[in-house]
């Protein structure tokens, strides 16, 4: 190890102090342990299981590397050339200098994995393993390609959890850490381990769960809720300016999640910001489902959702017209609404925008793993009737393991850091489930049906839905490094619908590409009024913008919302004010 590592001397507990800590993790510990127990005794166990690793699949592939034995040599010779490299240049080099170029991985951006020799040599060795795996499964034309998905996504999984960086004693950061509280970063993190285990939350905590207050600090853009179904209540936003577009904006976020990632703190707040461009908004708040839900299937979200609301807006603005703009599966319900007012002959959407949607599921990445025909049952929620938000985080936390599960679990329960006073990471801790019918729906017909590319696959409300005959002007908007809706894909979803339509592809992810307001001037985005076959030719043909993507959205929606009126404020508008936003729905957790 450094010079500086080994001169450094443990800091000194309080014994006394130490005393009590233990006494109170002890304690915790204990009533974490009852909280399990009762658990397992009256079966509410997660609905959501991780699925394992295909044995079939992995016969395969063993079959598949004893059959060709110059390449697993020539894999072999080369795991074990790097490493002689690797142990030829640490002998070369001073003791303080190992004479390696700095790896690209953050989670090895601490300066010692580079000067020190012992953690230099563990990472490289441990980078040279996971190479040697990876050549191991890929370009394997003789499995099939769910094998190689299969056994690709199940190898990152292994290679991300026996990272250096997840265990105290070869962690620098942590060894650094342990030294300097004398122990007590692991203590802290214990007790937080144990509060995430009895929070039930499905995932690592890493947002100060204190921070905000729902109404006042974040969701707090001035509005109310004026209608309530059994699926979703309505919040009508007041006015910030004298006029508003004569044709109302309706939000529609997913169904798994709560609607205020549209409303964080102020500051970035596409709600309040759209209502500041003179946008009369309104935004639909999902219920975070029971056992009373269990039957309510993916028509009641777009007929006691969308479909309720419209009456309402017409009576709060006076016009029948409305501009929808979805989020996400938010996006996807759209769409799906949208063919059904086609079949209705009911023309009163004047525009739609989808942001990070998928509309054709032929690739949905690596949700294919845990959505399929084989292993469908590991997600089900018909023992209670619903799945809990908690079930799906555990999912969600498997396909972005690095970011949702190792590096948060290396902040809070090795290095025991400060929870975080983040908006964005308070939300996603706060999400909904879904009830058991709408689940699965969602599976069996909207993923491994792709169902919507079908016409009259679908049907709400009894009418047989059909993409192609929407005739509504559309915005499609993606993200370029959504890992959760890849752009490509939503690009050749888009590319189905015949439609007016228009393409604009933004930075970053899915979340916070998304929430992406003008004043942070971030990410940039891309537009290409043409709309080719293939998203690699719109995007070597599209023109790159700094700023935000919110900007060039609202000149396209502007086009679509008609002439300036007198502005509509809901105190004194015709409707019956039910409560203040964020309302009831926003404030249930399960």
């Amino acid at each position: 190890m450094s010079k500086q590592s080994d001169t450094q001397k443990p800091a000194a507990l309080d014994p006394f102090e130490a005393g009590r800590q233990w006494l109170a993790v002890a304690e915790k510990a204990q009533k974490v342990m009852t909280q399990f127990v009762d658990r397992q005794l009256s079966g509410r166990t997660p609905d959501i299981m991780p699925v394992a690793a295909d044995p079939m699949a992995l016969g395969r592939l063993f079959t598949s590397v004893l059959s060709d034995p110059a390449r697993l040599g020539y894999a072999q010779f080369n795991f074990w050339q790097r490493h002689a490299d690797l142990w030829q240049r640490l002998t070369e080099t001073k003791s303080d200098d190992t004479g390696q170029q700095p790896v690209k991985d953050r989670r090895f951006r601490s300066e010692e994995w580079q000067r020190d020799v012992v953690f230099n040599t563990l990472m490289h060795s441990y980078l040279i393993g996971a190479d040697w795996l990876r050549s191991l499964l890929t370009n394997r034309d003789d499995l099939p390609a769910a094998d190689q998905k299969k056994l690709s996504f199940f190898a990152e999984q292994l290679i991300d959890a026996t990272a250096p960086t997840n265990f105290a004693l070869t962690n620098p950061d942590v060894v650094r850490k342990t030294l300097e509280t004398g122990g007590a970063n692991l203590l802290t993190g214990f007790s937080n381990f144990l509060d995430d285990l009895a929070s039930d939350a499905g995932h690592v905590r890493r947002a100060d769960q204190e921070a905000f207050e729902l109404g006042v600090s974040i969701a707090a853009t001035k509005g109310s809720v004026v209608l309530r179904t059994d699926m979703m209540e309505l919040i009508q936003y007041e006015p910030t300016t004298e006029k508003v577009r004569k044709v109302p904006l309706l939000l529609l976020p997913p169904w798994v999640n709560k609607y205020y990632l549209f409303d964080l703190q102020p500051r970035s707040s596409f709600i309040k910001w759209a209502v500041d461009q003179g946008f009369t908004v309104f935004a639909i708040s999902w219920v975070n489902p029971d056992a009373s839900h269990a039957n309510k299937d993916f028509e009641n979200y777009w007929l006691e959702g969308p479909q309720a609301a419209f009456e309402v807006i017409e009576k709060a603005t006076g016009q029948k017209k409305v501009n929808l703009f979805g989020y996400c599966l938010g996006g996807t319900l759209t769409a799906a609404g949208l063919a059904y007012l086609a079949e209705k002959g009911d023309n009163r959407v004047s525009s739609a925008t989808m942001v990070a949607t998928m509309t054709d599921f032929s690739d949905f990445g690596d949700f294919e793993l845990f959505v399929n025909e084989e292993n469908v049952g590991a997600l089900d929620g018909s023992r209670k009737g619903y799945v809990e938000s908690a079930d799906l985080s555990r999912l969600f936390s498997l396909l972005r393991a690095n970011d949702l599960i190792w590096s948060a679990a290396i902040s809070s329960y090795l290095l025991a850091d400060k929870a975080v006073a983040s908006d964005l990471l308070y939300w996603f801790s706060d999400g909904i489930g879904m009830p058991a019918k709408m689940l699965d729906t969602f599976q069996r017909e909207i993923l491994i049906d792709n169902a919507l590319t079908k016409p009259g696959r679908i049907k709400i409300g009894g009418a047989a839905i059909d993409i192609r005959k929407i005739r509504t002007p559309l915005c499609f908007i993606s993200l370029r490094d959504d890992h959760v809706a890849n752009w490509e894909q939503t690009y050749r979803g888009a590319e189905r619908f015949e439609a007016p339509k228009r393409f604009i592809l933004g930075g970053s992810g899915h979340n916070a590409g998304t929430i992406n307001p003008p004043a942070a001037n971030k990410h940039g985005y891309w537009t290409n009024d043409a709309f080719p076959s293939e998203p690699g030719e719109w995007l070597e043909k599209a023109e790159r913008h700094e700023g935000s993507w919110w900007t060039e959205w609202a000149s396209w929606l502007t086009k679509h919302s008609g002439a300036e009126v007198k502005a509509r404020p809901v105190s004194a508008g015709p409707l019956p004010v039910l409560e203040a936003a964020p309302g009831s729905y926003a404030r249930v957790r399960r």
